[in-house]
């Protein structure tokens, strides 16, 4: 069991379970988890750590064929004071898996060892249920995106460039 799944349990979420036998070397832990799945890229979140310029964490859930847009990131955390922040990046490796307890490719949403404030893509409002990381390579967790939401205390909007295709 995974943090992600103890906290699942725990909550009581409807979800599912999904593992797949993950290639050490696939490109990309997303794009594969969507093939071996057999799910749709839509459908499927990574889950990004930036850091922003208060040197403050954050977590970015964002469909897996999707490009995070810094400044629509920022933006999204500063709308209601969540944080305060005009720009971000991409974390330091070492500083998400301290922060996280989770291994690159394997970080999940769920059952992180710091809570720490969350931005979901708003297309993830348009499916039922969608897919993150279950908190190791090959292993994901089926659900809908409210019950994620809430869990997690995230809110909704758009952080994603929309210049990639959406094919």
């Amino acid at each position: 069991m995974t943090p992600a799944i103890n906290l699942a349990k725990q909550r009581s979420l409807d979800y599912r379970l999904h593992e797949y036998t993950h290639d050490s070397n696939a490109i990309s832990f997303g794009l594969e988890a969507a093939e071996k799945l057999g799910v749709d890229v839509t459908q499927v979140f990574k889950t990004l750590v930036v850091l922003t310029d208060a040197d403050v964490l954050a977590v970015a859930i964002l469909p897996v064929h999707k490009t995070l847009n810094f400044k629509k990131m920022a933006k999204a955390l500063s709308v209601n004071k969540i944080l305060l922040c005009k720009k971000v990046q991409m974390a330091d490796p070492k500083q998400v898996e301290r922060s996280t307890g989770y291994v690159l490719g394997g970080v999940s949403p769920l059952g992180q060892k710091k809570r720490l404030a969350t931005i979901i893509d708003d297309s993830a409002q348009a499916h039922l249920t969608i897919y993150v990381s279950g908190g190791r390579r090959g292993l994901e967790i089926e659900l809908p995106p409210t019950q994620l939401a809430t869990t997690l205390t995230a809110r909704f909007a758009s952080i994603t460039d929309d210049s990639i295709n959406d094919d």
